[in-house]
């Protein structure tokens, strides 16, 4: 069938079949079918959807679309994490090293930010000199040599995948939940992990809008890998507001050290040890909840984790200076604040708004080409999180900015992202359901 007939087909409403979708995909990583046809091909699975079936199909077509990773020549049990993305999400940076730290090697594939939502490749490259374009045996003999490694897509591991992703991001169709599912299972298949944890957020900082969706988004990948013989688990957690107080790539990076100092938010803190307890508890079936959870903690503690993600950092080529003093990491040379307009409760701080502001200030892409600004972005102050009371004319934010213009657009928008009750509002909860 024709590229043509196939877009057609599926603007239409009717079900692709298997050899449909693998044709798709395989002419589209041949470059047999242009940017051009793939387009409208997201789009028309953005308006009419996939059934399950096709979206279990598409993730297999992609995630064998190239090589894919067996990883037991280098540990029985690898586990990796994924999240369906998030304003101010640095869960990785922090999750990783942790559970790496405890003996629970950890290889994972990441991507780059969508829409208003920030990519882990991305932050990682506010570290000078940091490398994530590493080959099948680099990322197999890190993983043996440190049990902790993390790579971007390449051209070997779900190409088709990494193809797609950059293309949805300028498109308008990121939030399409067949695709959602499909790209991170396909990259999670394609990394060889035995066992994966799913972070899935809901809210308006999110691309699932209500709990409802994201349970449905979770339920749909924890049936897919399942389906290819993986161990699962989502956990549910909640995006109304900004995850931590950082958002913006330098930023994030360095609110993740503080949080492996044990100096982080509180909020960002207790996420991370709820996911690291999840990808602990995958290696570990008979281990109690609350048992890996507190393995999680002392791993802060007592400094393991830091170390194990300085070990990660110069693995891969990162300057460990800017890790042991991140003031060293890329700073923005313009910071003004945003002051709140009233006295009041914080009845809601607009994560989505947020990360809006973060791209125009240039930390994110309009455009596929689009170079990525790592100093710039937002800073919460602490009592700018939902149920906080603040004064008027305390500053409930900072912007970081190249320069005045871009600042000044930022704090415009971001003016509109805080509302206030005049009674106390109760803070959203961090996580609504975990699914094991």
């Amino acid at each position: 069938m024709r590229t043509v007939d196939i877009i057609g087909k599926k603007r239409d409403g009717a079900e692709l079949s298997r050899d449909e979708i693998e044709g798709f995909i395989r002419g589209f990583v041949a470059g047999e079918v242009p940017d051009y046809q793939a387009a409208a091909w997201c789009m028309a699975v953005y308006w009419r959807g996939m059934t399950p079936s096709e979206t279990a199909c598409l993730t297999e077509a992609m995630a064998f679309s190239g090589a894919t990773l067996d990883l037991h020549d280098v540990a029985p049990f690898v586990v990796d994490k994924h999240s369906s993305g998030g304003v101010g999400d640095k869960t990785t940076l922090v999750v990783a090293p942790i559970v790496a730290s405890l003996g629970v090697p950890v290889a994972k594939m990441s991507g780059r930010g969508l829409s208003f939502s920030g990519g882990t490749l991305d932050k990682l490259e506010a570290i000078s000199g940091f490398r994530f374009d590493l080959t099948i045996d680099q990322f197999k003999s890190q993983l043996r040599r440190i049990s902790l490694v993390l790579a971007g897509q390449t051209h070997e591991l779900a190409p088709a995948d990494g193809k797609l992703y950059a293309l949805r991001d300028v498109t308008a169709t990121v939030d399409s939940l067949p695709l959602i599912a499909s790209s991170i299972m396909s990259k999670k298949i394609a990394a060889g992990a035995d066992g994966i944890v799913l972070d899935v957020k809901a809210g308006k900082g999110a691309f699932m809008a209500t709990e409802e969706q994201a349970i449905v988004l979770a339920d749909l990948m924890v049936q897919i890998g399942r389906r290819l013989g993986r161990r699962m688990t989502a956990v549910i957690g909640n995006m109304e507001q900004p995850l931590g107080l950082a958002a913006g790539n330098a930023l994030e990076v360095a609110e993740a050290i503080d949080t492996l100092r044990g100096r982080g938010p509180a909020d960002f803190t207790e996420h991370c040890l709820d996911v690291a307890a999840e990808m602990l508890l995958l290696a570990d079936p008979a281990t109690e909840p609350a048992v890996a959870r507190q393995r999680a903690l002392y791993s802060i503690a007592d400094g393991s984790a830091f170390a194990k993600f300085r070990e990660f950092v110069a693995a891969q080529g990162g300057d460990l200076r800017q890790i042991d003093d991140p003031s060293s990491l890329p700073r923005a040379p313009i910071q003004l604040p945003l002051l709140a307009a009233q006295t009041g409760y914080v009845a809601a701080a607009d994560a989505r708004a947020v990360g809006y502001a973060v791209v125009d200030l240039g930390g994110g892409r309009a455009r596929k080409s689009d170079p990525v600004d790592p100093s710039v972005g937002v800073v919460l102050a602490p009592e700018a999180k939902i149920g906080c009371r603040v004064e008027a004319g305390q500053p409930l934010l900072q912007v970081h900015a190249r320069d005045e213009a871009t600042a000044q657009a930022a704090l415009r928008r971001l003016a509109q992202a805080w509302r206030f009750a005049p009674q106390p509002v109760a803070p959203p909860p961090l996580i609504h359901r975990i699914i094991r």
